[in-house]
């Protein structure tokens, strides 16, 4: 079921989706798709005002979105094209040579080119050669950044190391990260995209995740104990997530 009400000047549609829950909740999508999640039997004029008293949160989630410049991740991977990389954007240059048995990434810092070198242009092809590149280069910097921030757990005399079960890199969709009760530490391979402040970041909230398996304040504290700026950290990896991805 579709509403709509208006929010200031503008009329904002929202999908209302029914189910067997007791509370209320509103989420927002980057490109502006607005669903509604709310009990069974609750009258369109409460969850139209229920909506209309979150008008505030509503107004600036959508309002950060169009600040942070978010785009659809269709890309074409041609020439001029952005991607990021540790923080900073590169521009793709696509070189074709049928020589090359499959596409060869060449990081080029210098100009902050990333230089594909392939025997096709087909899409998808040169859209895996990248991922699985970009997943090979979060593998040896997550790897590497792991053993600096192992040592910054030892103000507790914490025998980190010992925690850690495995380190995986995956693709997932909704996580930056995570710890399992077994001691794996879980790493989205996007997070390359992001500076070196952000993957410690990171890496300092899974790994104090094995001490402490909630968020509780004993969690933050820890981290904040390791990275005294962390919010500044994880506000950034909110506002900008979204355009970590292809």
């Amino acid at each position: 079921m579709k509403l709509s009400t208006k929010l200031g000047n503008k009329i904002i549609e929202f999908d209302v989706k029914y189910s067997n829950r007791k509370t209320f909740a509103i989420q927002i999508e980057p490109t502006e798709k607005i669903s509604v999640y709310c009990p069974i039997g609750l009258s369109e004029y409460t969850i139209i005002e229920k909506f209309k008293s979150k008008a505030k949160w509503i107004n600036k989630k959508l309002l950060d979105f169009q600040k942070i410049g978010y785009i659809q991740n269709d890309r074409n991977f041609v020439d001029g094209e952005l991607f990021m990389y540790l923080g900073r954007d590169y521009s793709l240059q696509f070189q074709l040579n049928k020589r090359f048995i499959k596409p060869k990434i060449i990081l080029d810092n210098f100009n902050e080119n990333l230089l594909i070198i392939s025997p096709t242009k087909e899409k998808q092809i040169l859209k895996k050669a990248l991922q699985k590149w970009y997943r090979e280069e979060a593998e040896r910097i997550i790897l590497n950044r792991l053993d600096v921030m192992k040592s910054k757990f030892n103000y507790q005399n914490i025998e980190i190391e010992k925690m850690i079960r495995q380190i995986k890199i995956k693709d997932q969709k909704k996580r930056w990260g995570s710890c399992t009760y077994k001691g794996n530490l879980l790493f989205n391979w996007r997070i390359i995209m992001a500076p070196y402040s952000i993957i410690d970041y990171l890496i300092v909230h899974e790994m104090s995740h094995l001490i402490h398996r909630n968020h509780s304040k004993n969690f933050w504290k820890m981290v904040e104990t390791i990275l005294p700026d962390y919010k500044k950290r994880k506000k950034w990896l909110k506002d900008y997530g979204l355009k970590m991805d292809f």
